[in-house]
């Protein structure tokens, strides 16, 4: 038996996981994959890859109908030299690793995961933050070297201590991961300022305490004392972080980037921590993954840097994994769902 999916009829269905590891190093299940039943009650060959080469993704994708990726790309060229392909799913929320337009003429379904790891990156760009303002880790390793010991007072501290309350939380972008950010600044007390697209009764509906609306990016700058990025990477939006906003922030102001890397010009960043026009930087994403060819961050004074990380929680990745298997199930019944427009 056959059946027809968008047009396109298949008595058998490879997909091919092209850079599996990351999400999944092995603490979750791929069975799941390999039991995805075709409507007429068989069974897909699944077949992954830990990691991919650039010059082995058409070697290893050809015969595919669909494929999975993380950060493999899928250019014009790449997908040209798969006429066997019909569907790319995207093993995270940016799409930017496929040339959407030519998978579009292509009559290529590309679907993403939405608002999977919401949670597990405001959490990690609070902790950037509280690392900033407490120190935690330092303190620790000063007592566990017998610094306390050694002290002649009941309490003793190796950086500045500062407290949040009151400050003013910046957030470029009110999506699902920027909204869940604000909601735990304004729990600890901060006034939050938003630089959105939505309206300033849109952003009074979202329920957060003492929230307004900033009428430009260049007021959001200026009046802030943390600014955290959470909108998307777009032409508008590369290098919002550039020498003229970093120029209006205060020099107490602590910049926090769990978004995409480019949204930062890190040389202008690296420039302003180095000079002490601002304070601090908590980083999670930068330009070039891994930075194999250096980054200005990585020796700039007082930046911090997780290697992406935000996303990796267990709970955000097993729900990242079964959204997947549900996006491919949809496209097998001939209702594509999370379809990138």
């Amino acid at each position: 038996m056959v059946f027809c999916s968008l047009n396109r009829t298949f008595a058998h269905m490879k997909i091919v996981e092209m850079d599996g590891y990351a999400a999944n190093p092995g603490d979750i299940s791929w069975e799941p994959w390999k039991n995805i039943a075709l409507p007429d009650g068989g069974v897909c060959e699944f077949v992954m890859y830990e990691r991919t080469a650039p010059e082995r993704v058409v070697e290893r994708a050809k015969g595919a109908e669909m494929v999975i990726t993380n950060k493999v790309v899928f250019s014009r060229e790449v997908m040209e030299a798969l006429p066997e392909l019909r569907y790319i799913g995207v093993l995270a929320t940016g799409y930017n690793v496929v040339d959407t337009a030519a998978a579009r003429e292509r009559g290529i379904v590309v679907t993403n995961i939405p608002a999977y790891s919401t949670q597990s990156v405001a959490q990690l760009a609070i902790a950037h933050l509280l690392h900033i303002t407490n120190n935690v880790a330092e303190h620790d390793r000063v007592v566990h070297e017998g610094g306390w010991t050694r002290n002649a007072d009941f309490s003793f501290w190796v950086s500045p201590q500062r407290e949040l309350a009151g400050k003013t939380f910046g957030v470029v972008g009110l999506d699902n991961t920027g909204t869940a950010t604000a909601r735990i600044a304004a729990a600890m007390g901060m006034k939050v300022l938003a630089f959105s697209s939505k309206g300033e009764q849109e952003i009074k509906g979202l329920g957060i305490e003492d929230i307004q609306k900033a009428a430009t990016i260049e007021e959001l700058f200026r009046r802030s004392d943390v600014v955290s990025l959470h909108c998307p990477l777009t032409e508008t939006t590369k290098h919002i972080v550039n020498k003229g906003t970093l120029d209006l922030m205060k020099p107490d102001a602590i910049l926090l980037n769990t978004g995409r890397g480019p949204l930062i010009d890190e040389q202008a960043l690296a420039d302003a921590l180095n000079e002490g026009r601002i304070y601090a930087a908590g980083i999670d994403v930068l330009t070039d993954e891994p930075p194999r060819n250096g980054s200005p961050l990585l020796t700039a004074k007082n930046c911090h840097i997780t290697p992406h990380i935000a996303w990796a929680t267990l709970a955000a990745r097993e729900r990242l994994m079964k959204i997947a298997i549900e996006n491919v199930k949809a496209f097998l019944r001939g209702e594509p769902q999370n379809v990138v427009q």
